[in-house]
Protein backbone atom coordinates (compact mmCIF):
# COMPACT_ATOMS: atom_id res chain seq x y z
CA UNK A 1 0.00 0.00 0.00
CA UNK A 2 2.76 2.43 1.10
CA UNK A 3 4.77 3.74 -2.56
CA UNK A 4 8.66 4.09 -2.60
CA UNK A 5 7.79 7.54 -1.80
CA UNK A 6 5.74 7.10 1.31
CA UNK A 7 8.98 4.71 2.45
CA UNK A 8 11.59 7.22 1.63
CA UNK A 9 9.55 9.55 3.78
CA UNK A 10 9.62 6.84 6.54
CA UNK A 11 13.26 6.31 6.22
CA UNK A 12 13.66 10.10 6.74
CA UNK A 13 12.25 10.56 9.37
CA UNK A 14 13.64 7.70 11.31
CA UNK A 15 17.12 8.83 10.56
CA UNK A 16 16.00 12.41 11.74
CA UNK A 17 14.73 11.35 15.06
CA UNK A 18 18.00 8.81 15.13
CA UNK A 19 20.61 11.83 14.96
CA UNK A 20 18.27 14.22 17.61
CA UNK A 21 18.88 10.95 19.53
CA UNK A 22 22.68 12.34 19.52
CA UNK A 23 24.21 8.50 18.79
CA UNK A 24 22.49 7.37 21.68
CA UNK A 25 20.03 5.03 20.22
CA UNK A 26 20.72 1.21 21.15
CA UNK A 27 21.93 -1.91 18.79
CA UNK A 28 18.70 -2.47 16.93
CA UNK A 29 16.84 0.46 17.88
CA UNK A 30 16.80 2.06 14.49
CA UNK A 31 14.99 -0.40 12.83
CA UNK A 32 12.62 -0.25 15.72
CA UNK A 33 11.59 3.01 15.74
CA UNK A 34 11.03 2.33 11.68
CA UNK A 35 8.83 0.08 12.01
CA UNK A 36 6.98 2.21 14.91
CA UNK A 37 6.57 5.40 12.31
CA UNK A 38 5.02 2.76 9.87
CA UNK A 39 2.34 1.58 12.41
CA UNK A 40 1.20 5.10 13.65
CA UNK A 41 0.71 5.70 9.45
CA UNK A 42 -1.21 2.02 9.28
CA UNK A 43 -3.38 3.56 12.14
CA UNK A 44 -3.45 6.79 11.27
CA UNK A 45 -4.83 5.77 7.97
CA UNK A 46 -7.40 3.37 9.57
CA UNK A 47 -8.81 5.87 11.56
CA UNK A 48 -9.19 8.42 8.66
CA UNK A 49 -11.14 5.81 7.07
CA UNK A 50 -13.26 5.19 9.80
CA UNK A 51 -14.45 8.58 10.44
CA UNK A 52 -15.51 9.08 6.98
CA UNK A 53 -17.17 5.74 6.90
CA UNK A 54 -19.06 6.31 10.21
CA UNK A 55 -19.61 10.32 9.01
CA UNK A 56 -22.04 8.36 6.26
CA UNK A 57 -23.45 5.60 8.73
CA UNK A 58 -24.34 8.43 11.02
CA UNK A 59 -27.35 8.99 8.44
CA UNK A 60 -29.03 5.57 10.11
CA UNK A 61 -28.17 7.17 13.41
CA UNK A 62 -29.56 10.23 12.77
CA UNK A 63 -32.57 8.69 11.07
CA UNK A 64 -33.34 6.81 14.12
CA UNK A 65 -33.35 9.14 16.65
CA UNK A 66 -35.80 11.07 14.36
CA UNK A 67 -38.45 8.32 13.90
CA UNK A 68 -37.47 7.80 17.96
CA UNK A 69 -39.13 10.93 19.22
CA UNK A 70 -42.59 11.45 20.84
CA UNK A 71 -44.33 12.79 17.98
CA UNK A 72 -42.20 12.53 14.90
CA UNK A 73 -43.28 14.54 11.97
CA UNK A 74 -44.01 13.04 8.68
CA UNK A 75 -40.71 13.91 7.74
CA UNK A 76 -38.43 13.15 10.51
CA UNK A 77 -40.25 9.78 9.63
CA UNK A 78 -39.00 10.08 5.75
CA UNK A 79 -35.34 11.02 6.37
CA UNK A 80 -33.59 9.53 3.26
CA UNK A 81 -30.60 7.00 4.00
CA UNK A 82 -29.22 6.31 0.83
CA UNK A 83 -25.66 6.87 2.07
CA UNK A 84 -25.92 4.57 4.63
CA UNK A 85 -26.03 1.59 2.17
CA UNK A 86 -23.39 3.23 0.26
CA UNK A 87 -21.79 0.70 -1.57
CA UNK A 88 -18.10 1.75 -1.47
CA UNK A 89 -18.86 2.00 2.22
CA UNK A 90 -19.73 -1.80 3.09
CA UNK A 91 -16.90 -3.08 0.53
CA UNK A 92 -14.30 -1.24 3.48
CA UNK A 93 -16.63 -2.07 6.75
CA UNK A 94 -17.21 -4.94 5.92
CA UNK A 95 -12.91 -5.59 5.00
CA UNK A 96 -11.78 -8.31 7.75
CA UNK A 97 -8.11 -6.49 7.92
CA UNK A 98 -10.22 -3.28 8.33
CA UNK A 99 -11.97 -4.72 11.25
CA UNK A 100 -8.48 -5.76 12.67
CA UNK A 101 -7.08 -3.09 12.68
CA UNK A 102 -9.85 -0.67 13.70
CA UNK A 103 -10.32 -3.20 16.99
CA UNK A 104 -6.28 -3.47 17.51
CA UNK A 105 -6.24 0.72 17.63
CA UNK A 106 -9.17 0.54 20.05
CA UNK A 107 -11.04 3.36 16.97
CA UNK A 108 -14.05 3.13 18.21
CA UNK A 109 -13.02 4.85 21.52
CA UNK A 110 -11.18 7.47 19.97
CA UNK A 111 -13.92 8.80 17.76
CA UNK A 112 -15.59 12.23 19.17
CA UNK A 113 -19.65 11.86 18.31
CA UNK A 114 -20.30 14.86 18.97
CA UNK A 115 -17.53 16.30 16.32
CA UNK A 116 -19.26 12.92 14.21
CA UNK A 117 -22.63 14.48 14.35
CA UNK A 118 -21.33 18.16 13.29
CA UNK A 119 -19.75 16.92 9.81
CA UNK A 120 -22.55 14.94 9.43
CA UNK A 121 -24.91 17.97 9.72
CA UNK A 122 -22.44 20.04 7.73
CA UNK A 123 -22.90 17.32 4.98
CA UNK A 124 -26.70 17.77 4.92
CA UNK A 125 -26.53 21.16 3.95
CA UNK A 126 -24.00 20.70 1.38
CA UNK A 127 -25.14 20.66 -2.72
CA UNK A 128 -23.32 17.82 -3.31
CA UNK A 129 -25.00 15.61 -1.00
CA UNK A 130 -28.74 17.09 -2.00
CA UNK A 131 -27.88 15.96 -5.41
CA UNK A 132 -26.72 12.24 -4.48
CA UNK A 133 -29.80 11.67 -2.57
CA UNK A 134 -32.05 13.04 -5.49
CA UNK A 135 -30.81 9.79 -7.73
CA UNK A 136 -32.31 6.75 -6.98
CA UNK A 137 -29.99 4.49 -8.50
CA UNK A 138 -26.74 3.24 -7.15
CA UNK A 139 -23.78 4.37 -9.16
CA UNK A 140 -20.22 3.50 -8.50
CA UNK A 141 -18.30 6.62 -9.55
CA UNK A 142 -21.26 8.88 -6.90
CA UNK A 143 -20.92 6.35 -4.38
CA UNK A 144 -16.86 7.23 -4.14
CA UNK A 145 -17.28 11.02 -4.67
CA UNK A 146 -19.66 11.63 -1.82
CA UNK A 147 -17.05 9.58 0.09
CA UNK A 148 -13.74 11.86 -1.00
CA UNK A 149 -16.26 15.15 -0.80
CA UNK A 150 -16.40 13.64 3.00
CA UNK A 151 -12.87 13.21 3.14
CA UNK A 152 -11.70 16.33 0.94
CA UNK A 153 -14.11 19.03 1.61
CA UNK A 154 -15.41 18.82 4.96
CA UNK A 155 -12.92 16.90 7.02
CA UNK A 156 -9.68 18.17 5.71
CA UNK A 157 -10.20 21.89 5.72
CA UNK A 158 -12.01 21.61 9.47
CA UNK A 159 -9.72 23.15 12.52
CA UNK A 160 -11.93 20.77 14.86
CA UNK A 161 -11.76 17.71 13.14
CA UNK A 162 -7.70 18.31 12.74
CA UNK A 163 -7.29 19.29 16.00
CA UNK A 164 -9.29 15.73 16.80
CA UNK A 165 -6.98 13.56 14.58
CA UNK A 166 -3.32 15.67 16.03
CA UNK A 167 -4.72 14.92 19.69
CA UNK A 168 -4.44 11.03 18.93
CA UNK A 169 -1.95 11.18 16.22
CA UNK A 170 1.61 12.61 17.00
CA UNK A 171 2.37 11.97 13.70
CA UNK A 172 -0.57 13.90 11.33
CA UNK A 173 2.00 16.84 10.78
CA UNK A 174 4.53 14.33 9.16
CA UNK A 175 2.02 12.17 7.33
CA UNK A 176 -0.83 14.56 6.59
CA UNK A 177 0.47 14.95 2.84
CA UNK A 178 1.04 11.38 2.44
CA UNK A 179 -2.38 10.57 3.92
CA UNK A 180 -4.26 12.47 1.30
CA UNK A 181 -3.37 10.70 -1.48
CA UNK A 182 -3.16 6.85 0.21
CA UNK A 183 -6.76 7.37 1.45
CA UNK A 184 -8.43 8.92 -2.24
CA UNK A 185 -6.36 6.33 -3.67
CA UNK A 186 -7.72 3.24 -1.26
CA UNK A 187 -11.47 4.92 -1.58
CA UNK A 188 -10.65 3.83 -5.71
CA UNK A 189 -10.66 -0.18 -4.95
CA UNK A 190 -12.61 -0.34 -1.30
CA UNK A 191 -11.70 -3.37 0.49
CA UNK A 192 -8.88 -4.64 -2.31
CA UNK A 193 -6.02 -3.60 -0.38
CA UNK A 194 -4.84 -5.91 2.73
CA UNK A 195 -4.44 -3.04 6.09
CA UNK A 196 -2.14 -6.13 7.32
CA UNK A 197 0.05 -5.67 3.91
CA UNK A 198 0.21 -2.29 4.63
CA UNK A 199 4.15 -2.39 4.22
CA UNK A 200 5.07 -5.01 1.24
CA UNK A 201 7.78 -7.77 2.72
CA UNK A 202 9.70 -6.23 -0.45
CA UNK A 203 9.18 -2.65 0.52
CA UNK A 204 9.77 -3.33 4.09
CA UNK A 205 13.16 -4.43 2.97
CA UNK A 206 13.88 -1.61 0.52
CA UNK A 207 13.14 0.66 3.98
CA UNK A 208 15.10 -0.86 5.94
CA UNK A 209 18.19 -1.75 3.31
CA UNK A 210 18.20 1.95 2.70
CA UNK A 211 18.27 2.82 5.87
CA UNK A 212 20.57 0.57 7.47
CA UNK A 213 22.94 1.67 4.51
CA UNK A 214 22.81 5.87 5.28
CA UNK A 215 23.49 4.26 8.67
CA UNK A 216 26.71 2.12 8.46
CA UNK A 217 28.54 4.44 5.12
CA UNK A 218 27.46 7.83 6.66
CA UNK A 219 31.05 8.68 7.00
CA UNK A 220 31.37 7.39 2.97
CA UNK A 221 28.59 9.28 1.90
CA UNK A 222 29.58 12.73 3.37
CA UNK A 223 33.48 12.36 2.19
CA UNK A 224 31.47 12.64 -1.52
CA UNK A 225 29.05 15.35 -0.23
CA UNK A 226 31.12 17.99 2.06
CA UNK A 227 33.28 19.19 -1.51
CA UNK A 228 29.99 19.83 -3.29
CA UNK A 229 28.96 22.35 -0.41
CA UNK A 230 31.84 25.07 -1.11
CA UNK A 231 30.23 27.92 0.72
CA UNK A 232 28.49 25.52 2.59
CA UNK A 233 29.34 23.97 6.39
CA UNK A 234 28.07 20.54 6.63
CA UNK A 235 26.64 21.58 10.09
CA UNK A 236 25.31 25.27 8.64
CA UNK A 237 22.68 23.43 6.38
CA UNK A 238 19.22 22.00 7.28
CA UNK A 239 19.76 18.59 9.11
CA UNK A 240 17.24 17.23 6.79
CA UNK A 241 18.55 18.15 3.85
CA UNK A 242 21.55 16.58 4.50
CA UNK A 243 19.77 13.49 5.45
CA UNK A 244 18.19 13.25 1.98
CA UNK A 245 21.32 14.25 0.12
CA UNK A 246 22.80 10.81 2.14
CA UNK A 247 19.86 9.02 0.96
CA UNK A 248 19.42 10.09 -2.10
CA UNK A 249 24.06 9.42 -2.81
CA UNK A 250 23.04 5.71 -0.99
CA UNK A 251 20.73 5.42 -4.33
CA UNK A 252 23.12 6.11 -6.46
CA UNK A 253 25.63 3.44 -5.16
CA UNK A 254 23.68 1.12 -3.62
CA UNK A 255 20.37 0.24 -5.37
CA UNK A 256 21.00 -0.53 -9.08
CA UNK A 257 17.30 -0.86 -10.28
CA UNK A 258 16.49 2.48 -9.09
CA UNK A 259 17.28 5.02 -12.03
CA UNK A 260 19.04 7.96 -11.43
CA UNK A 261 16.55 10.46 -12.59
CA UNK A 262 14.20 8.85 -10.24
CA UNK A 263 16.38 9.00 -7.31
CA UNK A 264 16.79 12.63 -7.93
CA UNK A 265 13.74 13.89 -8.73
CA UNK A 266 12.38 11.98 -5.19
CA UNK A 267 14.54 13.49 -3.31
CA UNK A 268 13.34 17.10 -4.82
CA UNK A 269 10.25 16.77 -4.07
CA UNK A 270 10.88 15.50 -0.80
CA UNK A 271 13.02 18.64 0.57
CA UNK A 272 10.22 20.85 -0.87
CA UNK A 273 7.75 19.41 1.49
CA UNK A 274 9.76 18.67 4.27
CA UNK A 275 12.42 21.22 4.28
CA UNK A 276 13.02 24.59 4.08
CA UNK A 277 12.35 26.77 0.96
CA UNK A 278 15.24 26.75 -1.16
CA UNK A 279 16.20 22.84 -0.12
CA UNK A 280 14.48 21.98 -3.40
CA UNK A 281 16.94 23.76 -5.31
CA UNK A 282 19.64 23.01 -2.95
CA UNK A 283 18.87 19.21 -2.74
CA UNK A 284 19.17 19.76 -6.62
CA UNK A 285 22.15 21.00 -7.66
CA UNK A 286 23.89 18.63 -5.00
CA UNK A 287 23.04 15.67 -6.28
CA UNK A 288 23.14 16.46 -9.73
CA UNK A 289 26.53 17.30 -9.31
CA UNK A 290 27.79 14.00 -7.64
CA UNK A 291 25.86 11.92 -9.82
CA UNK A 292 27.75 13.61 -13.02
CA UNK A 293 31.37 12.90 -10.99
CA UNK A 294 30.15 9.40 -10.27
CA UNK A 295 29.56 9.15 -13.69
CA UNK A 296 32.15 10.15 -15.07
CA UNK A 297 34.18 7.76 -13.01
CA UNK A 298 32.69 4.85 -13.48
CA UNK A 299 31.16 4.66 -9.97
CA UNK A 300 27.46 3.66 -11.04
CA UNK A 301 26.45 0.52 -11.90
CA UNK A 302 22.86 1.23 -12.95
CA UNK A 303 20.66 -1.52 -14.98
CA UNK A 304 19.29 -0.13 -18.42
CA UNK A 305 16.02 0.86 -18.42
CA UNK A 306 15.95 1.76 -22.05
CA UNK A 307 12.93 1.07 -23.48
CA UNK A 308 10.82 -0.02 -20.11
CA UNK A 309 8.79 3.16 -18.01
Amino acid sequence: MLSRRNIRIKVMQTLYAIESMAGGEKVGEPNSILAKKIEQSKFLFAYLIYFITETARYAETDANNKASKNLPTAQDLATNTKIAGNEVLWKIVDDISFKATLKEMNAEHKIDKELLKKTFRNLENTLEYKEYLEVQSRDKKAEKKILEFIFTNLLLPNEDFTNHIEEHFINWDDDGEMMHSLILAYLNKPGQQNLNDFLSIEKRDFAKILMSTVLEKNAHLLALIKPKLKNWEADRIASLDLILLKMGVSEFLYFETIPTKVTINEYIDLAKAYSTPQSGQFVNGLLDNIHKELESENKLEKISFKGKR
